[in-house]
């Protein structure tokens, strides 16, 4: 049975979302929540694995309006995450 996943960015941008594109291999809903800081896009890796996940399917929100992603407020956020079996935090 597939599981729902939530991975929170925070200070290891990069790690995050390259262990993010690592979680859909098993199949699971994986969904990914940029938090408070804007994404460096500039890092190459960070702006390959984005672009995976996008060619994935893979949802990405966040609550800072620097980044291009799905907007919510940490409020929303927060009621959101209890829906998932697991959360991740990086």
């Amino acid at each position: 049975m597939a599981k729902k996943i939530a991975v929170l960015v925070r200070d290891k941008q990069a790690e995050a979302i390259r262990m993010s594109v690592g979680l859909t291999l098993a199949d699971d809903e994986v969904n990914v929540f940029v938090m408070d800081n804007k994404l460096n896009m500039e890092d190459e890796g960070v702006a390959f694995n984005v672009e995976t996940l996008g060619d994935l399917d893979v949802k990405i929100f966040t609550n800072n309006p620097e980044n291009k992603f799905e907007q919510m407020s940490t409020e929303d956020i927060a009621k959101a995450l209890v829906k998932y079996d697991s959360v991740v935090s990086y």
